[in-house]
């Protein structure tokens, strides 16, 4: 039985949660580009849920780019799918199902463009949710005359001016655009373009006072992980327990986070869906929740890729199985990054409680996050998201810190490569892992005298931007945790490590 609204009746409530009747219902108030999983899995989660409390009541067409002709999986289930949250939360592990019917509509672009047009005079529409990946929000040439225009921001903005027109320039009539692209200032960015690009179509001065004054751009920061369609085996014995095919079902990680920037009262109003889940935060400025993101999480990751791959780990959860290396990771957090982000606007507090759902994200026995990918262009990601981190920890502190040296011991060993035909390899357990990492060049060089190569690495400002010899006792730290990698193996460094830590 293929899941639709028609055999969604006859489905087993006691084992997924569906949408009630009414929200069938309910008004088209947002235009959504994107029908990739981390839309489905985030914003429209959250919209769905909100829903079900009556507190937005309101569904998503959504406008989607490829050609696909006639009926599709959208069409023949009536747009539901069904979401799996599978993971550890709060130390429990959950394996949750929920029908979801937030969209009520699935149009694409170059078929359908003259109805998404027409969509632009709907009075409900309030809000724009995209997620068109980096490469979407760019500066396009395009036309608004263009059907469709080929660019996202080419798309908006024929949207845009269609209602402008069409509402004869209401100024309670702009939307509010929500982008999840995971771009620095997206929605700042994504505004720029639109002006430039009506600038570009020579669209006249009032529109342009429309755009600015009517409209709201809102930088937004996501973080959930939604892997997209269950392993087949997997699908097969859910689709079984459940009693219904569905050919859009995803999963998601429990853990959930969508920070938008906003201080106006007009886009709280409107972002009313926000009132459902308290992991949607609509705040003056999400600096905080990037940062804390960025060092905890990422950082976390990158300190830690190394040592995992280095003790042979292939995924993540494998390794945080391992009580020695959970132990790493909590260590590595609250002792060290943690109190190096701690500032007037991270608290302890949020620390602690970021730190705790780092560890269950990490554990999630259904996700299959390799270290070997969490390792591609792993020295730029060390210099993006770690080395700030050495330098706020230098500012409060005059030691070295211990575990923050050893991932990066850890990183230099990995980075002991093998040259031949251009390719950099590591050979860890007669297993080989291809190092795609822009520096791997230069780190083979440094490694033809192992006497030197990490005081040459470290006081590379090429590398970091800086001289990291110059930090405290961190030389000598690295180098001591390098010999004990080499000499004792990943594992037992660490054991030496934590009982130094527990002095």
């Amino acid at each position: 039985m293929l899941l639709t609204q028609h055999t969604i009746h006859t489905i087993n409530s006691d084992l997924v949660s569906k949408p009630t009747d009414s929200s069938f219902l309910y008004p088209e108030k947002i235009l959504q580009f994107g029908t990739g999983v981390l839309l489905r899995g985030l914003p429209d989660y959250f919209v769905h849920k909100a829903n079900q409390k009556q507190l937005f009541c309101g569904r998503i067409l959504v406008v989607k780019s490829t050609n696909s002709v006639g009926a599709d999986a959208f069409e023949q289930q009536d747009n539901l799918y069904t979401l799996a949250i599978k993971g550890i939360d709060d130390g429990r592990e959950i394996s949750h199902y929920e029908i979801n019917n937030s969209i009520s509509r699935v149009l694409a672009a170059n078929q359908h463009w003259s109805e998404i047009l027409k969509s632009a005079e709907n009075p409900d529409f309030e809000i724009v949710f995209s997620n068109t990946t980096e490469v979407g929000i760019v500066m396009s040439e395009d036309h608004i005359n263009d059907a469709p225009p080929a660019s996202f921001p080419g798309k908006l903005l024929a949207i845009l001016y269609r209602r402008f027109v069409y509402f004869n320039a209401d100024e309670n009539k702009g939307l509010t655009v929500v982008p999840t692209e995971l771009i620095t200032d997206n929605g700042a960015k994504l505004k720029s373009i639109i002006i430039d690009l009506a600038k570009l179509n020579k669209l006249p001065n009032e529109f342009m006072d429309w755009l600015d004054t009517a409209n709201d751009f809102c930088n937004t920061l996501v973080d959930r992980i939604v892997p997209g369609a269950l392993p087949p085996a997997e699908y097969t014995k859910t689709c079984a327990l459940l009693g219904y095919e569905d050919q859009l079902m995803i999963m998601a990680e429990p853990f959930r986070l969508w920070a938008i920037e906003t201080s106006s009262d007009r886009v709280k109003q409107r972002l009313s869906f926000a009132l459902a889940d308290p992991n949607v935060l609509l705040v003056p400025s999400i600096e905080k929740y990037k940062e804390i993101k960025l060092r905890l999480l990422n950082g976390t990751h990158t300190l830690s890729c190394a040592f995992a791959l280095l003790a042979g780990f292939n995924t993540v959860k494998e390794a945080m199985q391992n009580s020695a290396f959970s132990e790493f990771i909590r260590f590595l957090m609250q002792d060290e990054i943690g109190p190096s982000i701690l500032s007037d606007t991270i608290s302890v507090a949020d620390i602690n409680d970021f730190s705790s759902k780092v560890i269950d994200r990490f554990a999630n026995p259904y996700l299959e996050h390799k270290w070997e990918s969490i390792a591609l262009n792993y020295s730029s990601k060390m210099t993006m998201r770690n080395i700030p981190l050495l330098t706020k920890w230098y500012t409060k502190h005059n030691e070295a810190p211990q575990f923050f040296a050893l991932g990066f011991a850890a990183y230099l060993y990995l980075l002991k490569s093998d040259h031949k035909d251009d390719q950099y390899t590591r050979v860890i357990n007669g297993r080989t892992i291809e190092l795609q990492d822009e520096r791997a060049s230069k780190l083979y060089s440094a490694w033809t005298n192992p006497k030197t190569v990490v005081h040459n690495v470290l006081s590379d400002i090429d590398l970091w931007g800086s001289n990291l010899t110059a930090l405290p006792n961190f030389e000598d730290t690295v180098t001591q945790k390098l010999q004990q990698i080499i000499e004792e193996g990943p594992l037992k460094a660490l054991e030496i490590t934590s009982a130094l830590d527990n002095k």
